[in-house]
């Protein structure tokens, strides 16, 4: 299994590359954990999987120009849009597979920072629905 380091990751958020503005994308697939414990366990704990309760963690440098970041985000607050995520910005294939689904865009953080600062935000978006993976 070949290691590998995220030069240049790919963002997309409601069917636009959001890269240029990205410098760390988490996307954490996880799914309930359900007590399934019986008397009959042989004193070990059992679980079974619910439901699929995924995130997606981005950070962003903020960019208030006319037609940058801050207002295409601002016009996406409070509603649920597409995204993809690729570990690299190149074609999708086998070895660069895209991650896609729903998110709600519930938070934004216009301004963040202290003196000298980038203007930058961390977000942790909830997911709607299934995340799928593809290879073409």
């Amino acid at each position: 299994m070949a290691k590998q380091t995220i030069k240049a990751a790919f963002l997309g958020v409601n069917g636009v590359d959001r890269s240029s503005w990205c410098s760390k994308i988490e996307l954490t697939i996880e799914y309930e954990e359900k007590d399934a414990t019986v008397f009959t366990s042989g004193g070990a704990k059992e679980i079974l999987y619910g439901l699929e309760g995924s995130k997606l963690a981005v950070t962003l440098k903020n960019d208030v120009a006319t037609g940058q970041l801050d207002e295409l985000l601002w016009a996406l607050r409070g509603t649920i849009v597409p995204f993809e995520v690729r570990v690299s910005n190149a074609v999708v294939g086998v070895s660069n597979p895209k991650y896609t689904g729903s998110v709600g865009i519930g938070t934004l953080t216009p301004i963040s920072g202290a003196p000298g600062d980038v203007n930058e935000a961390s977000y942790t978006w909830t997911c709607s629905g299934p995340i799928t993976r593809a290879t073409a």
